[in-house]
């Protein structure tokens, strides 16, 4: 390991990551997102009924003429179940409304029922928005309180910088991945995922703040005048085992979870599951390189 040269070869690296976020932003611009009702408001209703003969044609039919639904939309779910979205429902609504479905159909489970007023979901938007801004604040001013003491030979707010571009790159690409599974088979941008890339933010800033302390380290440590490139290099090699390892633990207990855990859950863990190996990728691959190539570009506008 320690004769890993990562920053020589940082274009490879950067070239993977830039071939990702392309491919993610595509995605959210041929896609976009399909919201759920957590923000746009309304009814989302799982069943599950005993009898077979029940299809999606007949169960809209039913929703639209004799219980008056507004234009629902029904899809199967997992198994032999249906999901159901429509406008908001009382509790009133909502319990007529399963009698109903079990009197035509026969037996139902009902599997999730959840309903939302459209005010409540602009507010979880607006929420949402503002949770991701005050991190990015957050994690900015972080770093340019821990990184005061080095300014040279690159200016300790571009430590900063690059880790808001690394988070941009770890959110980014689940994102691309959300979008794309939206239009592969219905999957729905809900507060779970909000709160997963939460998570992934501060997974990620943390994994990348172990390495930029150990490249601080070594700058106010180091003896003979060490180039900037072979500081970086090192500090990788000093904390990459560290990334790996907590890194692979977490994969561990996610995977299991995405097997043996909640079907409901399973989106949540999956975009937790990509950020967390996007992140370890960025901390060691990403964010360092990025950090020589801009001390690179500032030493050559010096010397012009």
């Amino acid at each position: 390991m320690t004769n890993l040269h990562i920053i020589k070869h940082k274009a490879v690296f950067l070239s993977i990551s830039g071939a990702l976020v392309l491919a993610a932003v595509v995605c959210l611009a041929l896609f976009g997102f399909r919201p759920a009702i957590d923000f746009t408001g309304g009814t989302l209703w799982q069943v599950q009924f005993s009898s077979n003969a029940v299809n999606d044609a007949a169960l809209s039919a039913f929703l639209t003429n004799d219980l008056h639904f507004n234009s629902p939309v029904v899809y199967r779910g997992m198994g032999d179940s249906f999901f159901i979205k429509a406008q908001p429902l009382s509790e009133q609504e909502h319990h007529t409304d399963l009698m109903a479905l079990q009197q035509k159909f026969g037996t139902v489970q009902e599997l999730e029922f959840q309903s939302i007023g459209p005010s409540v979901g602009q507010q979880l938007a607006s929420k949402a928005i503002w949770a991701g801004i005050l991190v990015l604040v957050g994690i900015s001013l972080y770093i340019a309180f821990a990184f005061r003491k080095v300014s040279h030979p690159i200016a300790s707010w571009k430590y900063g910088v690059v880790t808001l571009i690394t988070l941009f790159h770890d959110v980014l690409i689940p994102s691309g991945v959300l979008a794309l599974l939206g239009h592969l088979s219905n999957v729905e941008m809900d507060t779970n995922f909000v709160v997963a890339l939460l998570v992934i933010m501060g997974f990620s800033v943390h994994d990348t703040i172990v390495v930029f302390d150990r490249i601080r380290e070594n700058i106010l440590t180091k003896k003979g005048g060490k180039e900037f490139d072979e500081t970086v290099n090192d500090s990788i090699l000093q904390t990459i085992a560290r990334s790996i390892n907590t890194s692979f633990t977490l994969v561990l207990v996610l995977v299991a979870m995405i097997i043996f855990g909640a079907p409901n859950l399973r989106l949540f863990v999956l975009i937790m599951l990509i950020g967390t190996v996007i992140g370890t990728y960025s901390s060691i691959f990403v964010a360092s390189p990025l950090l020589t190539i801009w001390y690179k570009f500032g030493k050559s506008k010096r010397i012009k």
